[in-house]
């Protein structure tokens, strides 16, 4: 038992040394080095948090159906804009943690100028009303300057919150598990879906150094294959060498001294 606690102490220290010294953390954005290759069916925007670098597929710009991605927009005014009454916070957790239409279309009566407010004040260029919610248009280049802004001059925002804690199934019956959703150290997600006419979808996610958008004009099992194709990694490109572990080798070193017998 005594080595055990000396061991396991040790490993702390160490840990929280080197984390410190490299300022690696356990959580860390993926990296998109394929995004050349995703099909012109997709648009795909990423953003690294910590050094502001932007990276997207040639369509990122495309003004695209918004789906349910629109919700934020709304949500958002009617969080900091509205009149902060129960109701509309219950409006607001519906519609992002359940993406529930009706909950969406009784906020935006209440707020109709809430889309075109939000892009006018975040700079969302190719984010526009058309009359009603659910024929708004967005691009993922938009919905990741979105993110990114509420991530840095709103960390605590509800919408955040009900983003990191959707519902496994929406409203409608549709499971909430595809898309962006999928990538690893995402800790947020909000996806959209077309109901009538040829399927379009979308996802939109956030971890703790990055944010991604994604739309395509196809299925939802296309669109996962797309977004996780823009992540894979080469598997031609030989792995990287396997680095000595500074933790072990320092309990190697030290902990035999710290339990000499006495």
């Amino acid at each position: 038992m005594k080595r055990w606690a000396c061991r396991a102490a040790l490993s702390l220290l160490v840990a929280g040394l080197v984390a410190s010294a490299s300022g690696v953390t356990a959580h860390s954005a993926p990296a998109p080095d394929r995004i050349d290759e995703v099909p012109g069916r997709t648009a795909l925007s990423f953003m690294h948090t910590p050094s502001g670098t932007r990276v997207g597929t040639a369509n990122q710009g495309e003004a695209r159906p918004g789906l349910s991605i629109v919700k934020l927009y709304i949500a958002d005014y009617m969080l900091r804009h509205g009149d902060g009454s129960p109701e509309d916070l219950a409006l607001g957790q519906q519609m992002i943690r359940d993406s529930d239409d009706s909950a969406a279309s009784q906020a935006y009566a209440k707020y109709p100028q809430s889309i075109d407010a939000i892009a006018a004040e975040y700079g969302l260029t190719s984010t526009r009303d058309s009359g009603f919610w659910g024929d708004a248009v967005t691009s993922t280049a938009d919905t990741v300057m979105f993110l990114e802004a509420k991530k840095t001059t709103d960390p605590d925002s509800r919408i955040l919150e009900w983003m990191a804690t959707a519902a496994p199934v929406a409203a409608d019956g549709t499971h909430q598990n595809w898309g962006t959703g999928r990538l690893p150290s995402v800790t947020g997600t909000k996806w959209g879906w077309s109901d009538l006419g040829p399927s379009v979808v979308a996802s939109a996610s956030f971890g703790p150094d990055f944010s991604v958008a994604a739309n395509t004009y196809g299925t939802a099992d296309q669109h996962t294959g797309d977004v996780l194709g823009a992540f894979a990694e080469d598997p031609a490109s030989p792995p990287p060498p396997v680095a000595q572990d500074p933790i072990q080798e320092l309990i190697d070193r030290f902990v035999p001294l710290l339990i000499t017998p006495r």
